[in-house]
């Protein structure tokens, strides 16, 4: 591959990766709002705050900034979408050099950011607190989420693709 179509592809994985957080939220809120009240009353005296923000603060913390108002909330979002864009490439990489249909690569990009992202590294980090703290649905509504991600990743970059006549 050349650099140039290298390139090409980090940039459509960037987009898809922007794309594929506008598609997910709207059903992360959406699956929220139709748990018990109970559960959501649980997940939210869990929560020690938005993860994004969390990270921030941590993140900038660490380097001797402290961040508040309209500068924490940019770099919460900064966060939000860092994250999505340094995981969307993986579906580039599935599609190239795995020969893995759409389907499958974008369940699996969506699968490895749920599992890896949100269940491993988020309370690893301390960015929230321990998976036991929270109801299963709320695994279950991160994990579907994220395939809402992967999936919209999957359709952004093959459209793309097939308008710049590139596809794997």
């Amino acid at each position: 591959m050349k650099v140039t179509e290298a390139l090409e592809d980090l940039a459509i994985a960037w987009v898809a990766g922007y794309v594929g957080t506008k598609a997910m939220e709207p059903v992360s809120m959406k699956l929220y709002e139709l748990e018990s009240e109970q559960d959501r009353a649980r997940e939210d005296a869990a929560r020690p705050g938005p993860p994004y923000e969390l990270a921030a603060k941590k993140i900038f913390g660490a380097a001797g900034m402290v961040l508040e108002g309209k500068a924490l909330e940019r770099a919460s979002m900064f966060m939000h979408y860092g994250l999505a864009l340094s995981w969307s490439p993986l579906y580039v990489l599935l599609r190239r050099k795995t020969h893995m249909s759409p389907l499958g690569a974008g369940l699996a990009t969506g699968t490895a950011m749920s599992l890896i992202a949100d269940e491993m590294l988020t309370p690893l980090a301390g960015f929230s607190a321990p998976n036991r703290d929270y109801p299963l649905v709320t695994h279950l509504r991160g994990f579907v989420a994220h395939q809402v991600f992967g999936l919209a990743v999957a359709a952004t970059c093959e459209t793309l693709w097939a308008l710049r006549g590139h596809r794997p």
